[in-house]
């Protein structure tokens, strides 16, 4: 896989994921992204070694909550 391929499904798994987070959250859409962003989630969706960048929006938002239920 290229980089420009890598690169678009994270973009792609991050406009599925801002929604979800606006509701489960009740965020705007700018809050939503700042906290997708600031994640450890979101390092590891980067990180090409964990491969999380290529599961559903839905995996990772699990991910994403467990991580802010601590």
């Amino acid at each position: 896989m290229t980089p420009t391929e890598r690169q678009f499904l994270i973009e792609t798994l991050c406009e599925d994921l801002v929604p979800m987070i606006m509701e489960e959250y009740h965020l705007t859409d700018k809050q939503a992204l700042d906290k997708l962003y600031k994640s450890q989630t979101f390092a590891k969706i980067e990180d090409f070694e964990t491969g999380l960048y290529y599961q559903g929006a839905v995996y990772v938002f699990d991910f994403f909550k467990e991580e802010f239920s601590r």
